[in-house]
């Protein structure tokens, strides 16, 4: 990167996206990388997202910023068209008529070292840090300390219960909250976490050793079967939630070095907004048969 006063270009926040977190440490089904933008563009500010989305379209043309960084593609799947008509097409059809760069980076970012875990496992203060599941020999991505998700220990143990409210405070709010299963009275010390959508790292938290396991979109039938299996308890946090940490990582990285200035967005992205507990079972009237 030039230390004259020449802002960086596209290009120049690209070369620095990419040599953290390289293309080819992605999944074979993922699309990341520069989506839209002329690299020879000049950046001055960008604006960190977990999705691209209408929302953060909006607060990134109200901040002015000549580049999104997103961690969610937008364009996961092939497309016909993106025509202005279709919910993609508007957005590319903004942006493109605002001059605004689009970058993603997203399985890339998650077995980064640090990646998208790291900054949910420090949430938690962590410590002793190792992946959950670690990218496959003579892979692209493997390598010392790269992997999805990061298991650690706890700075002082607690209950299940116990840590299903503190998740709930030390991670951003959302309407969904936190839910756990398992018994709420067990002692948990190493916890394992991944960023995103984990239920696929189910096993490796059992073979890990771990005491209980922090994702998202966590499924009814391989959870139920897991904890049958006497794996780890469990805890279900949104999405967005599990990922937002990571922003505030890629928005240091970005200012300290291509040198631009980084607004992270706090923008609420789960599309879930309103959560109402059952009665606990005891409030429940009985119910009355014929």
């Amino acid at each position: 990167m030039s230390t004259s006063a020449v802002l960086p270009t596209v290009a120049d926040v690209v070369a620095e996206l990419e040599r953290r977190y390289p293309p080819a440490w992605a999944e074979q089904w993922d699309r990341v990388g520069l989506v839209l933008g002329e690299p020879r563009a000049p950046v001055r500010r960008v604006l960190c997202v977990v999705d691209v989305v209408p929302g953060t379209v909006v607060e990134a043309l109200a901040a002015g910023v000549d580049m999104i960084v997103a961690h969610h593609p937008l364009l996961l799947r092939g497309v016909s068209s993106v025509a202005p008509t279709t919910y993609k097409g508007r957005i590319v059809h903004q942006l493109i008529k605002a001059d605004v760069a689009l970058y993603v980076a997203h399985t890339n970012a998650d077995v980064a070292d640090p990646g998208v875990s790291d900054a949910l496992a420090a949430r938690f203060g962590l410590a002793g840090l190792r992946p959950l599941h670690r990218p496959a020999p003579g892979s692209a991505a493997h390598g010392a300390g790269r992997g999805i998700g990061r298991i650690g220990e706890l700075p002082e143990p607690m209950t299940l219960a116990e840590l299903a409210r503190h998740a709930a405070a030390v991670l951003p709010p959302t309407a969904w909250g936190v839910r756990a299963a398992g018994d709420p009275r067990r002692t948990v010390r190493t916890l394992a976490v991944s960023g995103g959508s984990g239920d696929g790292f189910l096993a490796d938290a059992t073979a890990a050793g771990a005491d209980a396991y922090l994702t998202a979109d966590l499924r009814h039938h391989p959870a139920g079967e897991h904890l049958a299996a006497d794996g780890p308890a469990l805890l279900d946090a949104a999405h967005w939630a599990t990922e937002r940490p990571w922003l505030d990582d890629l928005a240091a990285h970005l200012r300290e070095a291509p040198g631009v200035e980084t607004l992270v967005s706090d923008l609420d992205t789960d599309p879930w907004t309103v959560h109402a507990a059952s009665p606990a079972a005891d409030d429940k009237e009985p119910r009355r048969e014929g």
